[in-house]
């Protein structure tokens, strides 16, 4: 989760003002992938992470800093992108507070059988997501 949280900061200022997520793939102890959130419009981490693999990812983890986004907005879904994946397991530091997320996004995953997470380095995810989680021209779509 610390290379997640690294990867999250790449996203920053270009992400917001949306919040600066970092997410990396691994397959059997070994990085496989890693991604950001980039500006409004464009890939979230779990996407950008995404699209550098081909194929089924039934043996991969993912960790991811903020709760992958449950809804469709200027992007998909980064849970059903997990999903449609095949991602093993998801580790997430911090529920996203969005009201359109806010424990949605662990749902879709936990129904489509993946293993899920949370709380992982939750206190310095919470420490710099905060700022970007709480920001009052913070308009949704948050995460997309």
């Amino acid at each position: 989760m610390y290379l997640a949280l690294l990867e999250g900061r790449k996203a920053l200022p270009g992400c917001v003002p949306n919040p600066p997520v970092g997410c990396v793939l691994v397959r059997e102890g070994s990085v496989i992938a890693k991604g950001y959130t980039n500006s409004p419009g464009r890939n979230h981490a779990e996407a950008m992470a995404l699209s550098l693999l081909s194929g089924p990812l039934t043996d991969v983890a993912a960790f991811v800093t903020l709760e992958p986004c449950s809804f469709h907005g200027r992007t998909p879904s980064c849970a059903q992108a997990l999903v449609q994946r095949g991602i093993a397991r998801v580790y997430i530091s911090i529920l996203d507070p969005d009201p359109r997320n806010n424990g949605a996004g662990v749902k879709i995953l936990e129904r489509a059988g993946i293993e899920v997470s949370l709380g992982l380095l939750q206190d310095i995810a919470r420490s710099e997501l905060g700022p970007y989680l709480a920001r009052k021209d913070h308009v949704p779509p948050s995460r997309s």
